[in-house]
């Protein structure tokens, strides 16, 4: 199978790559979050359209095979697992989240947010997220910071939310490894 980043359906999230790990890089920085610890175990993209995430998702077709398809909160949502990961500083993501557009519209149509894992109580996720994360960043104008619980339609497992972002990019916190959110609904 080819490499994702030479798939024409594939084009403008390869050429986002770079915008993105440097936008993430930035919000890591300013919000004092050390990333080289932390196991980020996919990372997502967002568009407005369905003909760019259909489009997306034949390319997706083409290096990487569907490992869930799921409607949550209203809307499809696609897991692929990449023969070739996507590298993003120190890690290298096999496993891509497509979301169809929703009633949010993103100010950028490409790379959205990393998810990284903090295995413990989903009750304590909040607290350990943020424990993570200096408060002097979390305080800077631009910053904002959401908490939900998005459910699949088979999911067993609570998999509450801390989301920070800064309009461009987000880092996501969750409990569970997106493998195990699968696992769970089988």
């Amino acid at each position: 199978m080819a490499d994702w980043q030479t798939i024409d359906e594939l084009h403008d999230i390869s050429a986002d790559l770079p915008r993105f790990t440097q936008a993430l890089t930035e919000l890591a920085t300013r919000l004092g979050l050390d990333i080289a610890p932390l196991d980020a175990d996919h990372i997502s993209l967002r568009c407005h359209q369905n003909a760019t995430a259909e489009r997306w998702r034949a390319g997706l077709e083409q290096c990487g095979d569907l490992l869930s398809e799921t409607l949550i909160n209203g809307r499809p949502i696609c897991l692929f697992t990449l023969h070739e990961p996507v590298r993003v500083a120190h890690w290298q993501f096999t496993i891509v989240e497509l979301p169809w557009p929703g009633e949010k519209r993103y100010p950028h149509e490409g790379w959205e947010h990393i998810e990284i894992v903090l295995p413990g109580d989903p009750e304590s996720l909040n607290a350990r997220a943020l424990a993570l994360l200096a408060d002097e960043g979390l305080s800077q104008p631009g910053i904002f910071v959401k908490t939900s619980a998005p459910k699949g339609a088979r999911e067993r497992l609570p998999n509450p939310t801390l989301a920070v972002t800064d309009g461009k990019v987000t880092i996501k916190f969750h409990p569970w490894s997106i493998e195990d959110i699968v696992a769970s609904e089988r």
